[in-house]
């Protein structure tokens, strides 16, 4: 599974760590050749992005970014910074697209969302992202220390993801790429759990080439998601609601509580020509523990036609909080 870095970190910044003056650290140089990943992005601690951001430290590194903890000079405040690899910035439709969603991102405002603050560019074209900092980890790396979570930690997390999944489509904005990976879980007291869900990369689903059993099923032989998470109509190039998150979400939830992901097959044709005839595999063949009610709240999640789905992420948690059968799971996150 392709995966991106995530803007996360095991400890919080040193009380008062950042720059006092824009020329107390060294500035960031000159652009280097665009034809492969340079170097100096991988070590540009110590030095100052777009005479903006005092840059402390590197968290972590994916195909197409790097990402630093930085400190905004001007506020103090504490960020993340994602520098996109230079080639990104040589195709204007793709620059195009990133400015456009960026933008729309920068509406979301809700506690299990992760907005995009800024996207910027430096006079020299290199592109990045501000993000609010997060302290945490990826639920992918969550699941996989931990493994597959019980139905009383996991539930309250899918609904938490609703709930921020749900603002965004109020607001006419769909994920497109919902993964264990843009899932940052954040240490929170005040939920009973201990973890806050918050989304991460709205709209900022990378293209990806399809290989060729997979360019067979699209119209172009591009996908825009991460595959095993795509739902049919995505896989198909067919304009999207939110419904197609949902149908993510179902994927998500699966694996959350499984360990494995709801389609399987011989090659990735094979898996996804699985996935549009819609035969998962059954979660209580996986795990017999779990309750029957869920395998169905799953099931009408990963139906292949969206009007068969859930109609809104609030119904969709709903449903989630009814195979708990406390009630309390939606009066503690409710909107």
């Amino acid at each position: 599974m392709e995966s991106d870095v995530q803007p996360s970190a095991p400890a919080a910044p040193a009380p008062g760590a950042r720059a006092s003056a824009r020329d107390s650290v060294e500035p960031l140089g000159p652009r280097p050749a665009a034809d492969h990943i340079p170097p100096s992005l991988a070590s540009l601690t110590g030095q100052v992005l777009d005479q903006r951001y005092h840059i402390t430290r590197k968290l972590g590194e994916g195909g197409m970014s790097y990402v630093y903890q930085a400190q905004e000079i001007d506020t103090g405040r504490s960020v993340a910074v994602k520098i996109l690899i230079p080639r990104l910035s040589r195709d204007p439709a793709s620059v195009e697209r990133l400015r456009r969603e960026a933008t729309i991102a920068t509406r979301l405002n809700h506690p299990n969302v992760c907005p995009i603050l800024r996207l910027g560019e430096t006079s020299d074209r290199l592109l990045y992202l501000v993000m609010p900092f997060l302290e945490g980890e990826p639920l992918s790396e969550h699941e996989t220390r931990r493994g597959p979570f019980p139905l009383a930690d996991g539930i309250p997390l899918l609904i938490q993801m609703c709930h921020g999944l749900g603002h965004a489509h109020d607001l006419q904005i769909i994920h497109r790429d919902l993964k264990p990976e843009n899932v940052m879980l954040v240490p929170d007291a005040t939920v009973s759990t201990g973890f806050r869900a918050v989304i991460m990369d709205f709209g900022l689903a990378k293209e990806r080439r399809a290989g060729p059993d997979v360019v067979k099923l699209t119209a172009t032989g591009i996908v825009l998601g991460t595959p095993e998470f795509m739902s049919p109509e995505q896989i198909r190039g067919k304009p999207l609601d939110g419904r197609s998150d949902i149908y993510a979400l179902g994927v998500l939830a699966f694996e959350l509580f499984t360990g494995q992901l709801p389609f399987s097959g011989k090659s990735a044709q094979e898996t996804m020509i699985a996935r549009l005839r819609g035969a998962p595999t059954q979660l209580r063949e996986l795990k017999s523990e779990l309750p029957a009610k869920l395998e169905g709240v799953i099931n009408k999640a990963l139906s292949v036609n969206p009007a068969e789905r859930y109609a809104s992420m609030e119904e969709l948690a709903h449903a989630f909080d009814s195979t708990a059968n406390t009630g309390v799971f939606s009066r503690l996150f409710k909107r």
